[in-house]
């Protein structure tokens, strides 16, 4: 997959209305490996008008109908697996590995978790002679980011088409050849002509047209709080229900009776992994204030074992940020980070060594950090790493609590219990308890300004219905 110069609208590719071509940049050597061409209004329209058609049959397709369909994409997306994971390789950076384990492994699991629920879900219930009817929301315009593109655009495709819904895809201009290989296979797979339509672009075009346009019906959006800010904005005239995936600042407390160094490796490379390039990278790491130096010596040491390099490469633990546009703004976080008087402890300012072409960062980890600079308020989405101290538990929860997001949340303890209670005061939308890792059918969204909704497992599924009451429906 190099080049994608036309867009998915009505179960065919066409040539986009104004055509303007928009280099795809490899991160991890800065060369051009593929275009695609960025849409207007005008390609939004046709593709809505498109989804708007198909609602009428598809939202009335059986179960199993849907069931099959999904097979169907299954089958097909196995198919064409590894090409999927080196395209995200190729665009983003992800080392290979990753891009095979998680990136690409992702998108599977999202279809056969939605397969699932789709399954056993109850559309209907009778209750006091009521019919209560859970229905597709509609035409669905939804936006996806370059971070973990795949994983992103299944979480959103799989449930809105078990759930009978119609839509339209705008994936990140940055990362925007696996989105083309997705509809590739979709399109193998039989889905019907104007159910799934794609229109690249950015957002101010593309992002916008979809998000005003009166016959979407529902905007799910992954990407910036910014973003999300301006796509809930552009929404509000049509009254369109608005599902955002945002930023995140997570904290990661580690309680006394941690085996810290367990959880401070293993907080270092949670944090670090995929390039810091994650909404819930736990970020900040909280420790007690009397063991401070202690974590300092053990993440400078889990740092070192970091190797960044080629994504393509064996031994590679991270690659590139995305872009430089990326890579400027995690400069200016970790030199400003140095400005406030921080203590760096690993990494810093510039490319590591021997690694001049591509986008690459250092590992980077800031110790006596405060709550207030400017580098554990800010998003940095690069392998940056903040340690907080604190002086009791408490502080701690309040620390972790004081910012405007709420994604994730990391508690680390020797006794469940203990982590548990600690959990339960922290305003977020997740929890990772002793390293625990994602589970699929668990929402996944945040409280605050990491955004409104839940995608994945039923609660993902169900953002895409609509609740019908039908009253008098008992026969006399």
């Amino acid at each position: 997959m190099e080049n994608c110069l036309k867009f998915y609208i009505d179960g065919q590719w066409v040539d986009p209305v104004d055509p303007k071509p928009f280099d795809v940049i490899n991160p991890a050597n800065e060369q051009v490996i593929g275009q695609i061409m960025m849409g207007n209004e005008e390609d939004v329209n046709k593709a809505v008008a498109a989804a708007k058609k198909a609602f009428a049959s598809y939202s009335r397709f059986t179960v199993q109908e849907r069931l099959e369909l999904l097979d169907a994409i299954i089958g097909a997306y196995q198919n064409r697996f590894d090409e999927v994971a080196k395209t995200i390789s190729a665009e983003m950076g992800a080392p290979i590995w990753l891009s095979k384990a998680a990136q690409a492994a992702m998108g599977i699991a999202h279809l056969t978790t939605a397969r699932g629920i789709l399954e056993k879900y109850e559309f209907q219930k009778e209750e006091n002679g009521t019919l209560i009817a859970k229905e597709p929301v509609g035409v669905c315009g939804l936006i996806t980011p370059w971070n973990w593109p795949v994983n992103q655009i299944a979480c959103k495709v799989a449930p809105a088409l078990a759930a009978g819904c119609t839509m339209v895809l705008k994936p990140s201009e940055i990362a925007p050849l696996n989105a083309a290989l997705w509809t590739e296979i979709l399109d193998d797979a039989g889905v019907p002509a104007g159910v799934f339509n794609l229109v690249n672009g950015d957002g101010p075009s593309v992002g916008d047209a979809m998000s005003r346009h009166p016959d979407i019906d529902m905007m799910s959006f992954t990407g910036s709080t910014r973003a999300g800010v301006m796509v809930a904005k552009s929404a509000a005239d049509t009254v369109k229900r608005v599902a955002q995936e945002l930023g995140g600042k997570s904290a990661n407390i580690i309680l006394d009776d941690a085996d810290f160094n367990k959880a401070v490796a293993q907080g270092v490379q949670s944090c670090f992994m995929n390039s810091g390039q994650s909404c819930n990278a736990p970020t900040r790491m909280l420790v007690p204030a009397s063991r401070h130096d202690e974590v300092v010596e053990i993440a400078k040491a889990a740092a070192a074992k970091v190797t960044v390099g080629d994504p393509m490469t064996e031994g590679t633990t991270i690659g590139p940020v995305v872009s430089e546009m990326q890579f400027e703004k995690v400069q200016g976080l970790i030199e400003k980070a140095i400005e406030e008087g921080t203590e760096l402890v690993a990494g810093g300012p510039g490319k590591p060594d021997g690694l001049n072409a591509g986008y690459y960062c250092k590992p980077t980890i800031f110790a006596n950090v405060t709550n207030d600079m400017t580098i554990a308020r800010e998003e940095v989405f690069g392998p940056v790493l903040s340690i907080l101290k604190y002086e009791t538990e408490e502080q701690a929860i309040e620390i972790a609590n004081d910012t405007v997001y709420g994604l994730s949340g990391y508690v680390q303890s020797g006794d469940i219990d203990h982590a548990r209670n600690v959990a339960s005061q922290l305003r977020t939308g997740n929890v990772h308890l002793n390293g625990a890792g994602p589970d699929l059918m668990a929402p996944f969204g945040g409280y605050k300004q990491s955004g409104n909704g839940r995608e994945w497992g039923p609660h993902g599924f169900e953002d895409f219905l609509e609740t019908k009451a039908v009253l008098g429906y008992a026969a006399e």
